[in-house]
Parts: structure tokens; sequence; C-alpha cells
């Protein structure tokens, strides 16, 4: 470690050398703005249990507004302000802000010589937040806004800087990391781990990062009450507890800006990253059904004859999807009549069938599509200082990406987009190579240089088809897929999947954790390309005896004896994760095209998936209401049980069901542990267990390990075939072991009605100690109770 990295000396001069320098500050009713040497500090007030702290060299780039997919506004909310001794406080009755007075370096001895030559890049003072008790949440040691310089191997970036552009800096804050610090979320990285402490992560969009595409959400949960959201697009590195530090380094910026939640709960956190970034909109309810898709249906007969084997065999499916080379040429936006004749009618048809349909829809134009000369007249393509439209040559011949930063460009993107495939009945849209799939960094969007805003495509490009379909479609709920995010993209109807990954086992293994960490991101819609996206190899020997026979699958999954396997635990899998997608480069792809000893496994769940759909759909709604995720690694509601810190291959699924897939291959049981604090009912056996112990539980290639936690309240559906048909409550279960509350939620599926009010709930309540279920509110069966309700454990008769 190098004492005299300007990264470093500030920290180690504040702590030998102490002395006061001048302090002044103004104060407004949410906001302070305090001086340090030459930095400005402000401190605003967002919530009760929200600040935002900026700091910056610049005054005026310490009082802008926050950035990018932050939409909140101050409120003071009973903050206020004091000084003393020449330090600052700002707080309320939820958490208070420390300013100490700034520090220099010394006059004499060693720390003087040092100075000679070495200096950090800031003035550095203490900044601390506690309870008003005096409990710590966060303290920060030291921050940097740093000229790009040779020294720290930064000085190429200011070769992406035009001489209009604001000044590039690398910022960066560092905080104490408590040695009992965990962290999640950040968006999505697929190294396989849970837990981002001791870890270094590039917070970034991309596709060819180590184990599968990364996505930047910089957001953080931690295990100590307060969560982090760091307001900067550019890539950054986070370096989490190393050195008893945790490290976040942006590579462009003119300020540090940084929000901080505080809450003694998860939920809590999430309810403050939903007052800033916007809430998460209820999705069409055949969103959370099952989304068949391969790469791809190359035509109009293929699709509409899978859709009818589902139909034929009475097997639940709500959303066709058409994938891409649909078209004439990329960018054209058209459907080839060769292969696609009449899409209008095929869709008609898919409606009547109980389908939705959605379609790629891609961000690219080549020279030769009908659009690209409008495009480029208008400066609407992501494009190099000349302005020449970037492109992906020699390689890559697939055009340039529009620019969807810019306004204009994103209303023409939507509204060619309601022109050319809403007119022909497509319902949903599948919003593909939203890096954008050109990295920006080097290349200029509207809204500045792409190294400055690397990562803010997404929720542009998210967010100009969510806004159309608001303004054009009011009464249609909007449903968008995106394989990338960035803060406030939960907001845009959207749901993203962790993009084109391998099918194999290592990946599936990753798949759990990866999810975990993308969900508590604040980001609760996420799924996986069931069996993965790449293509199989022709051959592949497992290392345990196949459990599912491939020999009658050949035409499908080749020599690869292990893929039907690989695929029926995928697919238990993705029954629970918040939506449910199918999609790869095999032949074939439906639940039919794995052999007759997997098919009937594969049906069972996908019937299961919807016997769950009352409770996956209020999971929804709890989700909209609080900005919560509903999939959630085992911390975030036993975090007094330690041992679930870094359990990465467990989950809960809403507040029920604990899930632990299978993920490995030839295996036939699995070590469980179930957290403190509950019991726990086997779902398909109600074996009643005691938590905190570990359990070696059986599972056959038909079975995924499922428990639920005693005290539940489980609502089951009938059977149906698709969500567009009325789901009566075929049972309600109760697992009895603790009181506990479920709230039931039903609308209409399609609308915005609910935004008014127009939805039925039903709270439901259990209680213990009387061994009786209430239930208020809207009545959500007709039947008498004692045919409806079913308490596990109990004879009918009781």
């Amino acid at each position: 470690m190098n004492l005299f990295h300007p990264r470093t000396i500030s920290r180690h001069t504040a702590v030998l050398f102490a002395l006061p320098l001048a302090l002044c500050c103004t104060a407004t009713a949410q906001q302070v703005v305090l001086t340090r040497g030459n930095a400005t500090i402000s401190l605003e007030s967002f919530a009760p249990n929200i600040v935002r702290v900026t700091l910056s060299l610049d005054k005026a780039s310490a009082l802008k507004s926050p950035g990018i997919g932050i939409t909140a506004t101050p409120a003071a909310a009973g903050w206020t302000q004091a000084s003393a001794n020449g330090a600052d406080t700002f707080g309320n009755d939820q958490m208070v802000v420390h300013v100490s007075p700034a520090y220099h370096g010394a006059t004499s001895g060693t720390g003087a010589d040092i100075a000679r030559y070495f200096n950090s890049s800031t003035p550095n003072f203490g900044l601390s937040i506690e309870t008003p008790s005096g409990k710590p949440i966060l303290n920060m040691q030291q921050w940097e806004m740093a000229i790009p310089n040779h020294k720290d191997g930064t000085a190429n970036v200011l070769y992406d800087r035009r001489p209009q552009d604001d000044p590039f800096f690398e910022v960066g804050a560092t905080f104490v990391a408590s040695p009992d610090e965990h962290y999640y979320g950040l968006g999505q990285n697929q190294q396989g781990f849970l837990d981002l402490r001791g870890h270094s992560l590039e917070c970034a969009h991309d596709y060819t990062a180590a184990g599968g595409p990364s996505v930047c959400v910089p957001f953080v949960v931690t295990n100590k009450g307060y969560a982090l959201l760091w307001d900067n697009p550019s890539k950054t590195r986070v370096d989490f507890a190393f050195n008893d530090q945790t490290r976040w380094t942006s590579q462009v910026g003119q300020r540090v800006s940084f929000f901080i939640i505080v809450g003694d709960t998860y939920d809590k956190l999430y309810e403050g990253y939903r007052l800033l970034t916007g809430s998460v909109p209820m999705l069409p309810k055949s969103a959370y059904g099952y989304i068949q898709c391969k790469q791809r249906y190359a035509s109009q007969k293929e699709i509409l004859d899978v859709a009818h084997g589902y139909r034929e065999r009475h097997l639940p499916a709500d959303v066709m999807v058409v994938d891409w080379f649909y078209f004439t040429k990329m960018g054209q936006m058209d459907m080839d009549p060769r292969f696609w004749p009449d899409p209008t009618a095929m869709n008609a048809e898919l409606h009547k069938l109980g389908f939705h349909s959605m379609i790629s829809v891609w961000p690219r134009f080549v020279p030769e599509d009908r659009y690209y000369d409008t495009l480029l007249k208008n400066g609407w393509f992501e494009h190099l200082a000349d302005g020449t439209p970037t492109n992906g040559l020699p390689y890559d011949r697939a055009g340039s990406d529009i620019d969807t930063t810019n306004p204009d460009a994103a209303r023409w993107y939507w509204n060619t987009i309601r022109e050319n495939f809403v007119s022909k009945g497509f319902d949903a849209f599948w919003a593909d190579e939203t890096e954008p799939d050109l990295p920006p960094n080097g290349s200029y969007l509207h809204v500045g240089p792409g190294t400055e805003y690397f990562n803010v495509y997404p929720y542009f490009h998210t967010k100009a088809l969510y806004d159309g379909f608001r303004h054009d479609l009011p009464q249609t709920r909007a449903l968008v897929l995106s394989r990338d995010a960035y803060l406030g993209a939960q907001h845009n109807g959207t749901i993203f999947w962790s993009s084109d990954i391998y099918p194999t086992w290592d990946t599936l293994k990753r798949q759990v954790p990866t999810g975990l960490n993308f969900v508590a991101s604040g980001m609760p819609y996420w799924s996986t390309d069931i069996g993965g996206w790449q293509y199989l190899p022709y051959s592949h020997t497992p290392e345990h005896p196949p459990l599912i026979d491939p020999s009658d699958a050949r035409d499908n999954v080749h020599h690869n004896d292990d893929y039907p396997e690989l695929y029926v635990r995928w697919f238990q899998y993705a029954t629970f994760q918040p939506n449910m997608r199918a999609h790869g480069s095999r032949n074939f792809n439906e639940v039919w095209s794995y052999g007759k000893q997997a098919e009937p496994i594969l049906e069972k769940y996908l019937r299961l998936r919807y016997q769950l759909m009352p409770y996956i759909y209020s999971l929804g709604y709890f989700s909209h209401q609080t900005g919560a995720p509903f999939m959630r690694g085992l911390f975030m509601d036993f975090g007094s049980d330690p041992k679930t810190a870094s359990i990465i291959d467990e989950y809960m699924f809403g507040p029920a069901l604990l899930i632990a897939p299978i993920t490995e291959q030839g295996a036939t049981s699995r070590d469980v542990y179930l957290p403190a604090g509950a019991d726990w009912y086997n779902f398909w056996t109600n074996e009643r267990l005691h938590g905190g112990q570990h359990i070696t539980i059986a599972a056959p290639i038909d079975t995924i390990p499922i428990f639920v936690r005693a005290g539940s309240i489980l609502p089951l559906g009938a059977a149906i075939e698709s969500t567009n048909e009325k789901q009566a409550i075929a049972s309600l279960r109760v697992y009895p072991g603790a009181d506990s509350d479920f709230t039931l939620y039903s609308d209409d599926g399609n609308t915005y009605a609910y935004e008014v009010g127009k939805s039925t709930i039903t709270h439901l309540h259990w209680s213990d100690a009387t061994g009786k279920l209430q239930h208020t509110g809207a009545a959500a069966w007709s039947a008498p109770d004692n045919s409806i309700v079913s308490i596990v454990g109990r004879s009918a008769t009781e």
C-alpha cells in the first residue's frame, strides 16, 4: 500500500495532524451547506430516514440536483441543524449527521516532508452518521475529487472529453467497514457469490464480464441498518471491506454524491429506495405466468403451432415471444412477409387462445434501412466526437444505436414501434441490447459524454417504451423485457433477465446468488433463460449417470446426455423466480421437447406456477407497495441468524416459501439449512421441523426442496390455462406455529385502474393461540370457509 498515494495521504494527515480550519455555513429548512477549506458540503433531507451527502471542490456542482434515475425532491421532514466548536450536526429523531472541522498537515517533521511532494486531492474532514442515541451507522473516512493523471493511471479518460464538456475528475469516498458488516446488491454480477464483502467489483454494464453479463445498479443494502445509493452513472469500482474499508471510486464526475437510507428492516430500506427512484408498477398479470420463447421462432406458422400445442395439451402459458431476425434488415422495423404473412391475424389468433404476444425490438439501425437517414439527419445516434454514428465494425455489422437519452429520439422510437408493431396487435416489447451493445465510453450521447454517463442507457431506453405506453395506451399495462437496468428502471414496467448465459450446471448454480443480488438492488423482477441461452455443444459426458433418459430427445440435445436433467432442474428453480421464461438456442424449447421422462415433470411445475398465482400476484402487489423484492436472500428475513448472511443456494419466495434449488448433476438429495427463529414444514410431505439446523433432504428428479415457514398463509388457485381466465381460490393452506398476516390481492390484471383503487384486497390473519383464521375486506371466495381453509397437521374433522 502506497502511503504517499493521493487517495491515502489525506487519511494519514487527518489522523496525525489535526488542526481546525475556518468554517462557515448557511442553512435552509431542508439543506445545510458547509465549507471545509476549498470544498463545499451539502446535506439534504429527503425523508426522516434519508439524507443526501454531496461533496465537491466546485460549489455549483455540490448544489446541483441529484442525477439520473432519482426523481424525489428534498423535504424538511423535521430536520434541524446545529454548530458547536467548529463542527456541524444535521439530524432528526432517526439519524444525525456529524461533520467535523477540516484538518491540514504538519508544519514540521516527517509529515511536512511528505507534504513537500505528495498531497491529497481534497481537504479532509470527518463525516459520520449515527442514531440519536449514538449508535454508529456510517463513517466516511475520506473522499477524492482527483484530476485524471498518469500517477493513478487515469489520464486516458481525458481523451473522452470534448472542450464543451464539464471537467472530468475521478471521484470517490471511503467508509469504515465493520468486521461483521455484509453488503448486498450493486446490480448483477455472475461470479457466484452473494455477500459482496471481500470482493472488488466494477459497477458497469459489461456483456463480456466474468461468469456472464454484468449490470450496474449502484445501490447496496447492508446488515447495519442502512443502504447506500451512489449517485454517479460512470463506471464505478467498489472495494468491499478490504483493510477495514469500503471504497467507491467513479471514473468521471464533478462531485461525490450519495444517499444514505436508514431503517430497522430491509423493507424500510426499500421503501426509501422507492421514494427516491419511483415505485414498481403492477405488471400485466400475464407477466407473472409462463413466457414461452426460444432463439428463435422463425415464422408465423411456427409460433402458432407452439401456441396450439400448449392449448391442445391443456397446459398453462401466457406469453409467446417473437425473437430477432423477423425483419428484412436491422432497423427496418418490418416483418418479412415470406415468413410472417399476416402478423395482425397471428396476434388475433394468439389472443383468442389466451396468449399475449411480445416481440423483440432492437435499438440498432444499419445504413440500408428505411429509418437510418432520418436518425442521422436529426443527430439521434450514439456518436463520435465528429458526429459520426458509433458502429461495431469490422466484426459487428448491425449498425448504430439510437440515442434514446435524447427525448425527441425517444419519442420517435416509441412512435415507430407503435406504428409498426402495436398496430399489428403486439402487447409487449423485448428491449434487447440495452447496455447499449456498443459501449458508450469514447462516444457521446445527448445527455453527455458516454464515459461520464456510461450506465444510464437502459434507464432512458426502457423509459421511452414505458412513457409511450402510458401516453398512447393509457389502459394497457406496459411490459418491457430488458437485460440491463439502472437506478429507477424498476419504475418503467420492466422485467429483467440475466442475459445470454451458458447451458451448464455451473451457470445454473451461479444464477441463484446472481438473482438474489440483482433483486436486492431495488429491482424486484428478474429471471433467467431457463436452460441457458448459448448453443449446446454437440456432445457432453456427464459426471454422473443422467437422471433423465435423453435418448428420445436426440434431435434437440444431441449427445449432451445430462441436458434434459439440467433443463428439468432449471425449470424447477424458474418456477420460483419473479418471472418465468423459457429461452435458449435449442432446436425446440417447449415442455414436450426434452423427452418423455422430462415432460411430466415440467408439466407438474408449470401447473404449480399457476396454482400459486394468487400468492405470486399478491407478492407483486407487495413489491408495488413497498419497493421490496419478493425473491429474497435469507439474510433479509432472518438477520438475527448469522448463518444466513452468506447462504447463496437457498432463498425465500415471498414470506412463506423457502426454495432450495438442485444445482448439481446427478444429485438426488441436498443439505438445506432451515433458519432459526421459526419452524418449517416440508411442502411435499407436511413434516414439521425445527429451524436453526442443517438437514439432508431427499430430492429425486421430480422434486425441488421447498419448505414452508410456520405461521404462513398460502392461497392456491384453481387450474387455469391463462391468467386471462378468472381464477377461483381453490384452497387456503395455513401452516400453524406462529401468528401471521397475508394480504391477498386481485385486480383486472390488464389496466391501470388499480392506481385509482379498483382492486380487491382481502386481509388474512392467523391467530396461532386460538387456531382461527380471520379474513376482512373483499370476499376472496364464496364457498364456506371449511371447504377452502385447511390447517396443515389438523384433520378435517377438527
